[in-house]
C-alpha cells in the first residue's frame, strides 16, 4: 500500500486537474511559444496561465498575469469587441484572485478562532486590506458591464457585500443599489453561540478537503479525531482525547504516516474484536487519475476496546478490498445478510472515462491469518450500479429487519435498493418517489419527526451549472431553475413524501460535507451543511438548520457563528468534551492546492435539557451494533407519556459520528425504560432503572444496564 501512495504522489498526479502541476506547466509553455500570436489568442493565455496558478496556490503570480492580460485589454480599443463577453468575465475572475489573496493573508493565512465566520468580526476583519479592496474595485468594473438582475449581477452583488463585511465597513461602504443585510447570508433566528475552539485545542489541521470520523479509538471512553485529506501527499491524523481537555496527535505512532490521500472515512468493527477500524476511500474527482485504492485500517488496540494507545494495520490486499479499486469517495457499513458481521458497500464514480460499477463486499470472517475476508458480490445481488456516486446509506425504511440501502447519483436517477432478505436486492425508488434531485450530492436516512419511521434526507448539488449565482439568487429569493433537496417522510408504511418544502428545506445550499445530531437535546435532530465546490468564487455559508418539534427546520447559522465562510467537508456531532451535549466538528478545506484551511470544532454553549448515552454492543449481531433500534419511554411533569427513537449508525454520508447515541431527552420527570431491538436475532431488550445524564454500555443478551463513568 505505502509503494502504490508513493507512487501516485510522485507520478500519477502530474496531469490531475485538481493537483497536478501538468496543466500549469503546459499553459507556461503555450503563453512562452505565443509571443506573436494575436492580441485575441496571447489574452486568452495569460487568462489561462492565470487560473492554473491561482489554484495551483501563487496568487501573485497569477494577478500579475491577470494584470497583463487587463492591460491589453486596455490597450487595445478593438480587442474587448473582439472578445464580447471574455472581456467581461475577466473582470469578475480577477476579482476572485483578489479574493483569494486576501483570504490567503488573512483568514487563511492568520487562522483565529472567528475567521471567516459570518457575521465577520473582531480580529476576523482583515488587517492586510488590499485583497478585499482590490476585489471590490474589481466587482463595482463587474457590475457596471452586466446586465441588471442577471445571474451575473446577483453573485457580483454578493461578493462584493462579502468584501466589505471583511474590511469592516459594511453595509455603509456598499451602494444602495448594491446593497445586502446580513439577513441576506442566513437566518438571524435566535440561537446559543457555539464558539470554534479548534486553534487553541491544536486541533484545527491546515488541509485541503478530506474526511473526518470523531469516536473512541483507543477504549477510554472519551471520542477521539481521525481526519483524512484529498492532498495526495498528506498523511492522515489522529488526535487522541486525554479526558482533561487536550488533545495529542498521535498519527505517526498509530502507524498512518505514509498512508496518502482520501476525500473520506467511514468507521466500523469490520472484524468484530471489540475495536473500530476504518476504511479509508480515495480517487474520488480523479477520472482516469482516480484508480487509488482504499485503505481497511485494521485496528490493533487491545482485544475488546480496552483502554490502549492505536496501531492500525492496512489490511486491505490481505482482506479482498484491494483487489480491484475505482474512484469514490463514499462507502456504508452494515449487516445487510444478519449474520453478525460488518459487510461494506463502496459506491464508485462510473463515468465514460472509467467503468466503475459500485461494489458489495460480504464479510466472510477470519482467513486463516486471522485477518477479516470479503468477496465482492455485488453482481449476484443486484448492485453493481453504473453511475457517478456520491452517497451511500443504509436504514431498514421497511421494519423488515434487513437493511435497505439508499445511494446518491449525480447527475441521474437516485437509488433505494430494498433488501429482499435472500442476498438479492430490488430498485423501487421509481416507484416509491424517491428518485430526486437528479444532482444530489449528501443524503442519510434519519428520524426527523420523531415517529418512530425512517426518513431520508437527499441534497441539491447544482454548483456545475449555476454555482454561486444560483446560491445567491436562492438566498435573495429570487425563483430559479435549480432544483431543491428532498426531504422524504416516511410514512411507516413502507412510502415516502417529500416535505421539504413546508420544512423550509427551500434554498439552494450545495452541499459536500454534512451530519445532524441534537444540538439543543430537545429529542429531535439538528444538521449542519459543510458546502462549497472547488471554484475559488465559491465563497457561501456554511449553514446550521435546528429541527423544530419535527414539523419545521430553521437556519440559525448566523446567531449560532456556524456561518463559515470556507469549503466545509466531513462533519461530526460528538460529546468531544464529555459534558454530555454535542461539539460539532468539521473538516475544512477545497480541492485546489492553494485552498487549504483550518479545520473547526463548535463548542456547544450547553442547553438545560437532558440527554442520556447509550453505547451499544452486539454480541450475536455485529459488534458496532450498527442498525439496532434504540427507544427511550419518557414519563413527563405533567404525567404524559412519550418515546424518542434512534438507530445506531455514524450519521450522514459525509463525515462520522460515534457509534455511541447520545439521546437529547428534554426535560422530562423520569425514564421509563429503554428499549433496544437487534434486528440480526429479531430480540428485543427492555431495560429500566436508568438516569437521565448518564452514560452506559448496553450488551446484547445481558439484562442489566452498565454504568459508564467518562471525565468530564
Amino acid at each position: 500500500m505505502l509503494a502504490t501512495l508513493e507512487a501516485i504522489r510522485t507520478e500519477d498526479l502530474d496531469g490531475n486537474p485538481w493537483l497536478g502541476e501538468g496543466p500549469g506547466r503546459a499553459a507556461r509553455e503555450a503563453l512562452a511559444a505565443a509571443a506573436d500570436a494575436a492580441a485575441a489568442t496571447r489574452f486568452r493565455l495569460l487568462v489561462d496561465l492565470a487560473e492554473q496558478e491561482l489554484r495551483l496556490g501563487d496568487e501573485a503570480a497569477a494577478l500579475q498575469r491577470f494584470d497583463e492580460a487587463h492591460d491589453l485589454l486596455a490597450g487595445l480599443s478593438g480587442l474587448a469587441a473582439e472578445l464580447g463577453s471574455e472581456a467581461t468575465e475577466v473582470l469578475f475572475r480577477i476579482a476572485v484572485a483578489w479574493l483569494r489573496y486576501g483570504e490567503s493573508r488573512n483568514c487563511a493565512g492568520m487562522h483565529g478562532a472567528e475567521a471567516c465566520i459570518l457575521p465577520i468580526r473582531g480580529e476576523a476583519i482583515h488587517s492586510e486590506r488590499e485583497g478585499s479592496e482590490q476585489a471590490a474595485r474589481f466587482l463595482r468594473e463587474y457590475l457596471a458591464a452586466v446586465p441588471p438582475n442577471s445571474v451575473q449581477q446577483v453573485k457580483a452583488r454578493w461578493l462584493l457585500n462579502l468584501a466589505h463585511m471583511t474590511l469592516g465597513d459594511h453595509p455603509a461602504a456598499v451602494e444602495p443599489e448594491h446593497r445586502l443585510p446580513l439577513a441576506a447570508f442566513g437566518s438571524a433566528a435566535d440561537f446559543p453561540r457555539f464558539d470554534n475552539v479548534a486553534p487553541e485545542l491544536g486541533i484545527d489541521s491546515f488541509n485541503l478537503s478530506g474526511g473526518a470520523v470523531v469516536d473512541d479509538f483507543d477504549g477510554d471512553l472519551d471520542l477521539d479525531i481521525f481526519t483524512t485529506t484529498f492532498d495526495p501527499a498528506g498523511s492522515p491524523r489522529l488526535f487522541l482525547n486525554d479526558g482533561r481537555g487536550e488533545f495529542t496527535d498521535v498519527s505517526a505512532t498509530a502507524g498512518l504516516d505514509g498512508l496518502y490521500g482520501g476525500l473520506n472515512v467511514v468507521h466500523g468493527d469490520a472484524d468484530n474484536d471489540g475495536d473500530l477500524d476504518l476504511l479509508v476511500l480515495r480517487g474520488a474527482w480523479f477520472g482516469p487519475h482516480g484508480r487509488h485504492p482504499n485503505s481497511l485500517l485494521l485496528n490493533e488496540s487491545a482485544d475488546g476496546g480496552e483502554a490502549s494507545l492505536p496501531v492500525f494495520r492496512d489490511a486491505t490486499f490481505l482482506s479482498g478490498l484491494g483487489d480491484t479499486h475505482y474512484p469514490t469517495q463514499t462507502a456504508a457499513w452494515a449487516d445487510f445478510d444478519n449474520d453478525g458481521d460488518l459487510d461494506l458497500f463502496v459506491g464508485n464514480e462510473h463515468s465514460p472515462a472509467v467503468d466503475a460499477p459500485s461494489q458489495l463486499f460480504r464479510n466472510e470472517g477470519p482467513g486463516a491469518d486471522g485477518v477479516v475476508r470479503f468477496r465482492d458480490v455485488a453482481a449476484e445481488a443486484g448492485l453493481a450500479l453504473r453511475a457517478f456516486v456520491k452517497a451511500a446509506v443504509w436504514g431498514d425504511y421497511d421494519h423488515d429487519r434487513f437493511p435497505d440501502l439508499y445511494v446518491s447519483v449525480l447527475g441521474g436517477p437516485n437509488r433505494l435498493y430494498r433488501n429482499r432478505g435472500d442476498g438479492s436486492f430490488e430498485d423501487v425508488a421509481p416507484r416509491l418517489g424517491v428518485t430526486g434531485p437528479r444532482q444530489s450530492f449528501p443524503a442519510w436516512f434519519w428520524d426527523f419527526d420523531n415517529d418512530g419511521h425512517l426518513d431520508l434526507f437527499v441534497s441539491s448539488y447544482t454548483g456545475d451549472r449555476g454555482g454561486l449565482g444560483f446560491v445567491a439568487a436562492s438566498y435573495q429569493g429570487y425563483p430559479g431553475p435549480w432544483e431543491q433537496a428532498s426531504l422524504y417522510r416516511g410514512d411507516g408504511q413502507g412510502g415516502f413524501e417529500d416535505v421539504a418544502a413546508r420544512s423550509g428545506l427551500t434554498r439552494l445550499q450545495l452541499p459536500m460535507g454534512s451530519n445532524f445530531g441534537d444540538l439543543d437535546h430537545d429529542g429531535y435532530l439538528d444538521f449542519y451543511l459543510g458546502t462549497g465546490y472547488p471554484d475559488y468564487e465559491a465563497v457561501m455559508p456554511n449553514v446550521l438548520y435546528r429541527n423544530l418539534a419535527g414539523s419545521r427546520f430553521v437556519d440559525v447559522s448566523l446567531a449560532a457563528g456556524f456561518g463559515h465562510l470556507q469549503k466545509g467537508h466531513a462533519v461530526a456531532f460528538a460529546d468531544l468534551d464529555g459534558d454530555g451535549d454535542l461539539d460539532v466538528f468539521e473538516q475544512m478545506g477545497g480541492a485546489f492546492p492553494g485552498d487549504r484551511f483550518g479545520d473547526a470544532l463548535f463548542r456547544n454553549p450547553g442547553f438545560d435539557n437532558r440527554w442520556l448515552a447509550l453505547r451499544v454492543v452486539g454480541t450475536e449481531s455485529n459488534r458496532s451494533a450498527i442498525g439496532t433500534r434504540i427507544r427511550v419511554d419518557l414519563v413527563d411533569p405533567d404525567g404524559a407519556r412519550r418515546s424518542i427513537y434512534r438507530r445506531v449508525n455514524g450519521g450522514g454520508s459525509f463525515g462520522g459520528n460515534p457509534l455511541r447515541q447520545t439521546i437529547g431527552l428534554g426535560r422530562p420527570a423520569a425514564i421509563e425504560q429503554v428499549n433496544v431491538y437487534w434486528p440480526a436475532t429479531d430480540v428485543s431488550q427492555t431495560f429500566g432503572g436508568a438516569e437521565a445524564n448518564r452514560l452506559y454500555r448496553i450488551v446484547e443478551g445481558r439484562d442489566q444496564l452498565e454504568l459508564l463513568d467518562p471525565r468530564p
